[in-house]
């Protein structure tokens, strides 16, 4: 630490006598394997409010089956039919996998939110290059929310009773 360099010209002198460091290889993304079973599905876990669902996925025309019913007869609304249709959409492949998916706890919208975060997961574990358009859309991701618990002294989670001061 006694020597100071003050000037370019000095630094150049002492760089000199240093060899350049050598370069290390670029490491290459590698792409996961595939995960699927014997029968060629894949399966996955998804989870929405108090819902769990187990889904298996596989080649196909596009059948969708919850709970041994039809899609069309389990979720009657559009709105929850169109749910569990997104993943497919995003990953571009709409009718080529069929889908059977046994789903337990919350109520209808926490079941649809919950089968179609197992389709996204199995997606992306039966064909990972499909995992950068299921996690940008936000489908990989299990939304946290849940009913809050509720607090004593009150009727339900926040809900107060009427406050008299009298």
């Amino acid at each position: 630490m006694t020597d100071e360099i003050k000037s370019l010209e000095e630094l150049n002198t002492v760089a000199e006598g240093v060899e350049a460091p050598v370069a290390v290889e670029e490491t290459i993304a590698i792409m996961p394997e595939p995960q699927r079973d014997a029968l060629g599905r894949a399966y996955a876990t998804g989870k929405r409010k108090d819902a769990v669902a187990r889904v298996w996925i596989k080649p196909g025309s596009g059948k969708v089956t919850v709970n041994g019913r039809e899609m069309n007869k389990y979720f009657a609304r559009p709105v929850l039919q169109m749910i569990l249709r997104q993943p497919f959409t995003i990953a571009g492949v709409e009718g080529e996998f069929d889908v059977m998916a046994t789903v337990k706890g919350g109520g209808l919208s926490g079941q649809a939110g919950a089968v179609k975060h197992g389709i996204s997961k199995a997606l992306q574990l039966y064909e990972p290059s499909h995992r950068g358009a299921l996690k940008a859309a936000g489908f990989l991701t299990r939304d946290s929310r849940v009913v809050e618990r509720k607090k004593p002294g009150r009727p339900k989670a926040r809900k107060s009773f009427q406050f008299s001061k009298r």
